[in-house]
């Protein structure tokens, strides 16, 4: 079954400057009109394991779906990958571990985004970017020393706090996001790596500018000149 519109894409990820393991993972199913970025947390050999757990489950999705089907089975492949990270945890007899995850689906000229924690999903249209996630994280401490509100925490980009992550907690909550594409539009999905380092309008700049061929080095650019913190990683789908 073809879709209405083709696709292309590219897809980056990074170590950044300061840590010795990438515990983002990232994928790529082009036959599905799927694309997934993934943040690990839980330290090395689990924060990686974790988000490797969440790309690889989707990545078993059986060809040839129709565009429904797609989608639950892109919702099962997340749970089912909550509940793989929660027996790890449990096995390890340690901590939390635990890994966000954004995922993108295109199917009859829609998209359906799903995600929990804090990794995002950007659609630029007409040179304009608009963040269609919204992070499940919580500044606390900054509300509790009196710094911000709630309402402004809920909106502080710095937020590392999640609040929601697969393989967190007895049941995971995905948020979905839908609706229309058009030829022209620029998805992007990334995760927190990017984000801090690069408001809105550096990023609405910079994909309104950058041809896809360079786009997703560019970005990370971005991020290691302000610094690399964290792991990078970067899919951007152009709708053609």
């Amino acid at each position: 079954m073809t879709d209405l519109h083709p696709y292309r894409y590219s897809v980056q990820t990074h170590v950044g400057l300061k840590r010795k393991v990438n515990e983002d993972a990232v994928l790529a199913l082009p036959d599905h009109h799927i694309w997934v970025v993934s943040d690990g947390m839980g330290g090395h050999e689990a924060g990686d394991l974790a988000s490797r757990l969440v790309t690889d489950a989707v990545a078993t999705i059986p060809a040839g779906l129709d565009p429904t089907a797609r989608m639950h089975a892109l919702r099962d492949a997340i749970q089912g990958a909550h509940r793989a990270i929660r027996a790890e945890a449990e096995a390890r007899g340690r901590g939390v571990i635990g890994a966000t995850v954004a995922a993108l689906m295109m199917a009859n000229g829609h998209f359906v985004g799903l995600w929990a924690g804090d990794s995002r999903i950007y659609r630029l249209r007409a040179g304009l970017i608009e963040m269609l996630t919204t992070d499940h994280s919580a500044v606390a401490e900054l509300v509790l020393s009196g710094q911000m509100t709630w309402d402004e925490a809920e909106q502080h980009p710095q937020s590392n706090a999640i609040t929601r992550a697969v393989g967190v907690g007895e049941v995971l909550e995905l948020d979905k996001i839908r609706g229309q594409v058009a030829a022209g539009d620029r998805f992007l999905i990334c995760s927190d790596g990017l984000t801090k380092y690069a408001t809105q309008g550096l990023l609405q700049r910079l994909l309104a500018r950058a041809p896809l061929e360079t786009v997703g080095e560019e970005l990370l650019q971005v991020a290691l000149a302000g610094g690399g913190a964290d792991n990078i990683s970067v899919i951007v789908v152009d709708v053609l």
